[in-house]
């Protein structure tokens, strides 16, 4: 997939493609609900009346307050929330936040498998 463009946030990395991007948060830095004001933004100037999936790669420790997914899941062309990591804690971690989503959500080991499922449900979205 094309990337579109890669995004400094200050707290992490995002990297746009067509129907997902893939963020990197920074080592120790906590994911706060104000962070979504900078998601926003980039969501309007990418995905515009587009569906996407949203993809965590968990390459570094940091922490989330759960309000975030309260939030992030009111974002309606959000079509699904997917967390990349192979480090128990993080998986425990996702677990859990999951219980705060109520949209698709799922855990992967390895990113190709969270790409793979990301275009599968971006697919399946916009099937008449």
């Amino acid at each position: 997939m094309k990337k579109f463009k890669q995004i400094d946030f200050g707290i992490g990395q995002a990297t746009i493609y067509e129907h997902y991007l893939i963020m990197i948060i920074n080592q120790g830095e906590t994911v706060h609900v104000k962070c979504n004001t900078m998601l926003l933004d980039t969501i309007d100037k990418f995905y515009k009346n587009k569906k996407f999936v949203y993809i965590t790669h968990r390459l570094n420790s940091y922490a989330v307050n759960p309000a975030v997914y309260h939030e992030t899941q009111k974002i309606e062309n959000l079509i699904g929330f997917a967390v990349v990591s192979n480090k128990e804690m993080d998986l425990n971690n996702a677990k859990i936040e999951k219980l705060f989503f109520n949209k698709p959500f799922e855990i992967f080991s390895e990113l190709d498998e969270a790409i793979l499922w990301a275009e599968k449900l971006y697919e399946q979205s916009v099937k008449p």
